[in-house]
């Protein structure tokens, strides 16, 4: 057995914790159903119209989606699976398990069957409810690995012939059948009476190395992180989100969904993340979750359509972008903007800064970033369009929230500070360690990893390397297993960087390489669409993408594009070359996670031979 750690000496150590009441997921639900009658508790697009689902519609059906469970013979404690895309079904499916007391085991949509087998497995579940054909195809495939599921509830009608198999509709009339026996007073209180230190969902981490751990978070965990976030941020019943973050994701689900329920606030559910900016002008939200690939890709729009524009149009949006950072800079730091600059800014926020808010609806008040390190660059540009970005930092083991930019009190550059009844610590080699309502029970069936990642001080070790200054704000360097350690000794965090790189509009995806090599390389995935116009309008002509990307004259222009962006890091940070990959790297392969982090290990074995051709050239 892996020995418990034992808590290093601590360098920092961030705010206090105090004292907050437990609660479980149960009252947050019912709390938000008994306060609110909203015609509009979430809204989903069908057939190219809107439509609504009551508060008062999403309580019977939960009731008897709980009722159905408990029917099939599904106990208290025993796992049920979702596997779905985000649509109003997904919820209730949750908080159905709440209701009954089953805990439930979210997969993402987008994993290969054999994952699914895994989880399914690990997770010994009972049974799963499932969205479409495709993902009921998944879990057909599954079954003869797990021996414990017993019932595959389909959202869409179940096909004939499969007794095991129902339909969502079916489930619900089964719960109805057995309402009479179940009055809505001991239905509520067999839900309320739930020890908020039960479980409450397993969920599968991503599994960047190694199998994949079932990370257990308790009724309290999320009630806490719900508690403390809505101590900063003003959310109410007017507010609309826009839900497009997967719902598997605790980002999504603590901050989209039980913290948006729980103060009466619309939710909507996008088509997909390639409708996006068509559903934000349709729905008009007014704060919404995003990760900042989401935010990269549209700055990347942004940036293509000036440039396809023509070089004035481009001119314009360079001199916006640079009189909003002087506006920006003068307000952050509390100093006045004299007249000259603000009716610089007026003309640029007419030119630009505006079309950008109307492309978004119009209506946002601000974003929510997490799940991955958010460029301070980018997160200046949409400051400057008057476009808030809220950041914080955490991860599925802690609920995830551990830090959060206030409201007016934004640091670019950090990821706020810790949450109302969170402790942040630096230990004395760099690595962020948390404590707290918010931290997970420990791995599920796993108790030496539990005993690894949480130490006989109850400090959970995060694996991110980090700094917090004298106001208390963290700062994320890197992931402490990604570290690149040059021949000299010194150490290079490949995020930052990186992060630096994925801003410029012809770039996709980027991962830096150099661990024990003689100097740092890139490799780089473009933009496909920015890079190709970019050689049409240089008459460069190419067959396919690998002829493009192996193209001297367009590596030359890629080279120059990215190299020199990179000026202000220290000299032996700098990446000295980089290749250009003809594929983007796709979860199927293996090469990125559900949540788009790169598999690194993954990464340079798979492509060793052209990493190793970057150093054989020098």
């Amino acid at each position: 057995m892996t020995p418990q750690r034992t808590n290093p000496t601590l360098r920092t150590v961030g705010a206090p914790a105090i004292d907050m009441p437990t609660g479980n997921i149960a009252q947050l639900f019912l709390g938000a159903i008994d306060r609110y009658g909203k015609p509009d508790a979430l809204k989903y697009k069908k057939a190219g119209a809107w439509h609504n689902i009551s508060h008062r519609k999403l309580y019977e059906d939960v009731k008897r989606a709980a009722l159905g469970l408990q029917a099939l013979g599904i106990a208290a404690g025993e796992r049920v699976a979702i596997l779905s895309e985000n649509r109003p079904e997904w919820l209730l499916s949750d908080f159905a398990c709440v209701m009954s007391g089953t805990v439930s085991v979210p997969l993402y949509p987008v994993l290969p069957a054999d994952q699914i087998t895994y989880m399914l497995r690990d997770s010994e579940a009972r049974a799963v409810f499932v969205s479409t054909e495709q993902q009921l195809q998944k879990v057909r495939e599954a079954r003869a690995g797990v021996a414990a599921l017993e019932r595959i509830i389909v959202y869409d009608e179940a096909l004939e012939g499969e007794p095991d198999v129902l339909s969502l509709k079916q489930l619900l009339e089964l719960g109805a059948a057995n309402e009479p026996g179940h009055p809505d007073a001991k239905y509520r209180a067999r839900a309320l009476a739930s020890d908020p230190d039960d479980i409450l969902t397993i969920l599968y981490t991503s599994g960047t190395t190694g199998r994949p751990k079932g990370v257990m978070l308790t009724h309290n965990n999320l009630n806490s992180n719900v508690r403390a976030c809505l101590q900063l941020l003003d959310l109410g019943p007017e507010d609309v989100s826009l839900s497009v973050l997967p719902l598997s994701h605790v980002f999504e689900r603590m901050a989209g969904q039980y913290t948006l329920f729980s103060v009466g606030a619309t939710i909507c559910y996008a088509e997909s993340f390639q409708a996006v900016v068509q559903n934000m002008v349709e729905v008009r939200p007014t704060v919404m979750p995003m990760v900042p690939r989401g935010y990269e890709k549209i700055y990347a729009g942004v940036e293509e359509t000036a440039r396809a524009g023509g070089a004035a149009k481009h001119g314009v949006l360079r001199w916006a972008i640079r009189v909003g950072g002087k506006r920006l800079d003068r307000r952050m730091a509390g100093k006045k903007v004299g007249p000259w600059l603000a009716a610089q800014y007026a003309v640029a926020d007419r030119l630009v800064f505006s079309k950008l808010r109307s492309e978004m609806g119009g209506r946002i008040r601000f974003f929510f970033s997490g799940a991955a390190p958010l460029s301070a660059d980018l997160a200046r540009f949409y400051l400057s369009a008057g476009l808030t970005i809220i950041e914080g930092y955490g991860l599925t083991e802690t609920s995830p929230v551990i830090t959060l930019n206030r409201p007016g009190r934004i640091k670019l550059g950090t990821v706020g500070e810790p949450i109302p009844g969170v402790e942040v610590a630096i230990a004395e080699d760099g690595e962020i360690l948390t404590r707290g309502p918010h931290v997970m029970k420990g791995y599920y069936e796993n108790p030496e990893a539990t005993a690894a990642a949480i130490d006989a001080e109850d400090w959970f070790h995060t694996g991110d390397i980090g700094e917090l200054d004298e106001q208390g704000y963290l700062s994320i360097t890197d992931r402490k297993k990604d570290l690149i350690v040059t021949p000299g000794g010194k150490n290079i965090a490949p995020q930052p960087i990186e992060n630096r790189v994925q801003c410029n509009p012809y770039v996709s995806q980027v991962v830096m390489i150099g661990d024990r090599r003689k100097f740092p390389v890139l490799l780089i995935v473009p933009d496909f669409a920015a890079v190709e116009s970019w050689a049409r309008a240089q008459q460069i002509e190419f067959a396919s993408r690998e002829a493009l990307v192996g193209d001297e004259r367009v590596k030359g222009f890629m080279e120059r594009e990215i190299l020199n962006s990179l000026s202000g890091f220290a000299r032996f940070e700098q990446p000295k070359k980089i290749a250009l990959l003809p594929h983007e790297f796709t979860i199927g392969s293996g090469e990125i996670t559900p949540t788009l982090k790169v598999k690194r290990r993954v990464i340079e074995t798979k492509y060793k031979e052209i990493i190793d051709s970057l150093y054989a050239e020098d």
